[in-house]
C-alpha cells in the first residue's frame, strides 16, 4: 500500500552458519591444545623445557616438534575462528580467513612443486632420512619414529642397509666398538610370524653377509622408494584426504567471510 515501506533483511548466515563455525573450531581448538599440550610434556619428560640448547643439540628431527607447531597453530586458528564467530569479531574473523587461506595456498604450492620437482624432492627425503639415520640413538622419539616407518614400509635405510653405515653405531669400521657394528636395528628384519617375543637382536652382524643372504633376514629396499611405492598403490585414498581437507578449508573461509560481511 501507498505510504507503507517495506524493510527487508540483508541476506546472510544466519545463527545456523554461526554456531556451525563456533562448534566446528571449538573442537579445533580443544584438538589443537591437546597436540600442544602432549607436545611440551614430551619436552618436558626429555629435559628440553629446562636446557633449550638441546633442541638444537639433535642431529635429526625431534618428533615433538610436530606436536608443538601443529598443535600451536590449531590452537591459534581455533581460537580466533571459535570467539570471532561467536563474538562475531570482524578482526578475529578476518584472521581467521587470511590464516586458512594462507595455509591453503601454502599446501597447494607444495603440491605443485612436489610434482613439478619430483628429482630434487626425492634427493632431499633421501638426505633428510640419512641425517636421521645418523642421530637414531640420539633421541628415543626419533628412534620409535624411523622403527615404525622401518616396520611399516618394510624397508632399511633410504637407499638401502648400508645407510646405516652413517650412524656411529652400526657402522663397520674397525674402531667401532658397538656390539652393533655391521648390523641394523631390529625395524630392518624380516619378523617372523611365529615369533611371540621380538627379538631386538636379529640385526647384529647381518651385513657382514653376502647381499643375497641378507634378504632372508632383513628388508634390503630403501625407505624412500617404499614410500613412493606406497603413494603410487594408496594414490586415490591420499588424494581423497588431502582433497577433503582442502574443501573444509575453503569452506571455513567461505563462512567466516560471509559471517564478517554480515556485520
Amino acid at each position: 500500500m501507498p505510504g507503507k515501506h517495506q524493510h527487508f533483511q540483508e541476506p546472510g548466515v544466519g545463527c545456523c552458519g554461526k554456531y556451525f563455525l563456533f562448534g566446528f573450531n571449538i573442537v579445533f581448538w580443544v584438538l589443537g591444545a591437546l597436540f600442544l599440550a602432549i607436545g611440551l610434556w614430551a619436552w618436558g619428560e626429555k629435559g628440553v623445557l629446562s636446557n633449550i640448547s638441546a633442541l638444537t643439540d639433535l642431529g635429526g628431527l625431534d618428533p615433538v616438534w610436530l606436536f608443538v607447531v601443529v598443535g600451536g597453530i590449531m590452537s591459534v586458528l581455533g581460537f580466533a575462528g571459535c570467539i570471532g564467530a561467536l563474538r562475531e569479531n570482524t578482526f578475529l574473523l578476518k584472521f581467521f580467513s587470511v590464516f586458512l587461506g594462507l595455509i591453503f595456498f601454502l599446501e597447494l604450492a607444495t603440491g605443485i612443486l612436489v610434482f613439478v620437482f619430483k628429482d630434487w624432492i626425492r634427493d632431499q627425503l633421501n638426505l633428510f632420512i640419512n641425517n636421521n639415520v645418523k642421530a637414531y640413538r640420539d633421541d628415543i622419539d626419533l628412534q620409535n619414529l624411523i622403527d615404525f616407518a622401518q616396520e611399516y614400509w618394510s624397508c632399511c635405510g633410504a637407499r638401502g642397509p648400508n645407510d646405516w653405515n652413517l650412524n656411529i653405531y652400526f657402522n663397520c669400521t674397525d674402531l667401532n666398538p658397538s656390539r652393533e657394528r655391521c648390523g641394523v636395528p631390529f625395524s630392518c628384519c624380516v619378523r617372523d610370524p611365529a615369533e611371540d617375543v621380538l627379538n631386538t637382536q636379529c640385526g647384529y652382524d647381518v651385513r657382514l653377509k653376502l647381499e643375497l643372504e641378507q634378504q632372508g633376514s632383513i628388508h634390503t629396499k630403501g625407505c624412500v622408494g617404499q614410500f613412493e611405492k606406497w603413494l603410487q598403490d594408496n594414490l586415490v585414498i591420499v588424494a581423497g584426504v588431502f582433497v577433503g581437507i582442502a574443501l573444509l578449508q575453503i569452506f571455513g573461509i567461505c563462512l567466516a567471510q560471509n559471517l564478517d560481511q554480515t556485520r
